[in-house]
C-alpha cells in the first residue's frame, strides 16, 4: 500500500525512525518494549503489543533494514511471522510517496491460508487507517 505525504523524506524519515511512536499512527500496534538499550539501526529489537478485531498477540520484531530516508525493514517473529518494509521515495513539490510492504504466515491457530486470505482484507482496512494517519501526524507537524 502507498500513500502520498506533503513533506519530504528528511522530515518524515524523522517521525519513521521514532520506532516508539509507530503506536500514533498504525492502527492495530497498542504498544511497543524495546528489547535491550538499542533504539534505532539495525537490529534492534522490540516487543509490539497488536490488536486486530478479537486477537490480540506480542509480535516479537527485529529491524533488518535502515537506510535513512530511504528504507526500513523488520522480520516478525511470534506467532505471526514474516517480513515488513517502509519504503520513501522524493516525489515532486516536496512531497514523499511513502510504500509499506508486508508480506506474513499466519499459523494453523488462524486456519492457515484460508485464515490468512480473511484477515488480509481486514488488514488492508487498518493499513489504510494507518497510512491516513501517518499523513495527517506528518502533514501536521512540518
Amino acid at each position: 500500500m502507498a500513500v502520498d505525504i506533503g513533506v519530504d523524506r528528511r522530515a518524515l524519515w524523522r517521525l519513521l525512525e521514532q520506532i516508539e511512536r509507530h503506536p500514533e499512527w498504525m492502527v492495530d500496534a497498542v504498544a511497543i518494549r524495546f528489547v535491550g538499550a538499542q533504539r534505532r539501526g539495525v537490529g534492534t529489537v522490540f516487543d509490539c503489543d497488536t490488536s486486530v478485531g478479537p486477537f490480540r498477540l506480542t509480535d516479537r520484531m527485529t529491524i533488518t533494514e535502515w537506510r535513512p530516508r530511504r528504507a526500513m525493514g523488520v522480520r516478525h517473529e511470534g506467532l505471526v511471522t514474516g517480513e515488513g518494509r517502509f519504503r520513501l521515495r522524493s516525489r515532486r513539490g516536496g512531497r514523499t510517496r511513502f510504500t509499506w510492504e508486508e508480506r506474513l504466515v499466519f499459523p494453523w491457530q488462524f486456519c492457515g491460508p484460508v485464515g490468512a486470505s480473511v484477515a488480509a482484507i481486514a488488514l488492508r482496512r487498518m493499513w489504510r487507517r494507518s497510512l491516513r494517519n501517518l499523513k495527517a501526524i506528518a502533514e501536521s507537524a512540518d
